[in-house]
């Protein structure tokens, strides 16, 4: 498995995050299959949220046993200190484990959360507390939406968050205002030394209505290998990202380790290429109006 330093938390990464909300609805055995093939396959990041259903109690029966092995990483939703200390400390019990390597502030999205999440007696307050009572190591910020990459660098400026994580895909990239957002964000990372990860890497579009949902994302995913290595290949080509998370189904984990085998630096044209033919292809979000 191909890995990544996380900037200058030092970190050596399996560019493939483990994305736990895959186990959020699964049973354990389903979970442990699921868990035990990642390990298997090199992936040494595991990214999960309090919010991902029963993901962090399927999870804990590992990172008890293999907690030297990987970096863990979850989020709080929450906005306010006292509400996010006790998701912090409830996320410990269910993960079985007594530290964090990453502890995040989950779907800060827009300005709104942000100011939210960083202002008086905010979940930030939580998450610094933690870290000084030592079961967080580093602080990070994730969010969806079009108006992520926007806010998150506006995010780096009010607080020196230690990871960033946020969407990134051919599609979007494609969008001139967020292209332009989004390098913004990783010139900025890049000079920090902050690693950025990414999400939505397969994302096909969201999806219709009355459609039958093949998988348990909330958006529809690639799911043909070719196409997969496209997307995989792309994301991957940005110097300055740290990795990418696994898509949101178990069953679509080996077809993103198997792109991960065959991506080769300097063939993002080929990809872009493949994923220009694509159709439908669509943001996840839907169709923004702005994303200034």
């Amino acid at each position: 498995m191909l890995q990544r330093q996380m900037g200058k938390l030092g970190y050596m990464s399996s560019v493939v995050m483990f994305g736990a909300a895959k186990l959020g609805n699964v049973t354990q055995e389903e979970a442990d299959e699921s868990i035990r093939y990642a390990l298997e396959h090199g992936i040494n990041h595991f990214d999960t949220a309090a919010s991902y259903g029963d993901a962090e109690l399927r999870m804990g029966p590992w990172m008890s046993r293999y907690r030297d092995r990987v970096f863990l990483a979850t989020k709080t939703g929450e906005r306010t200190k006292a509400k996010a200390k006790e998701q912090i400390y409830r996320s410990l019990e269910r993960l079985q484990v007594d530290t964090l390597d990453l502890l995040q502030l989950h779907a800060v999205g827009d300005l709104s959360e942000l100011d939210k999440a960083l202002g008086k007696g905010g979940a930030i307050e939580a998450a610094i507390e933690a870290k000084e009572e030592g079961v967080v190591k580093a602080i990070g910020i994730t969010g969806h939406g079009h108006l992520a990459p926007r806010t998150h660098l506006e995010a780096l400026r009010r607080y020196p968050f230690e990871t960033v994580l946020t969407p990134l895909n051919y599609r979007l990239y494609a969008m001139p205002e967020y292209r332009e957002a989004f390098d913004a964000l990783l010139e900025e990372t890049k000079k920090r030394d902050v690693p950025l990860r990414v999400i939505k890497a397969i994302a096909r579009k969201p999806w219709e209505e009355g459609q039958e949902r093949r998988y348990a994302t909330w958006y529809e995913p690639f799911e043909e290998q070719q196409v997969i290595d496209a997307c995989v290949n792309f994301v991957l080509s940005f110097e300055g990202i740290a990795g990418f998370a696994s898509a949101g189904d178990i069953r679509l984990l080996p077809k993103i380790v198997d792109a991960v085998s065959r991506f080769e630096p300097g063939k993002r044209e080929v990809a872009e290429q493949l994923l220009r033919q694509v159709a439908p292809y669509e943001s996840p979000f839907g169709s923004p109006s702005s994303i200034a």
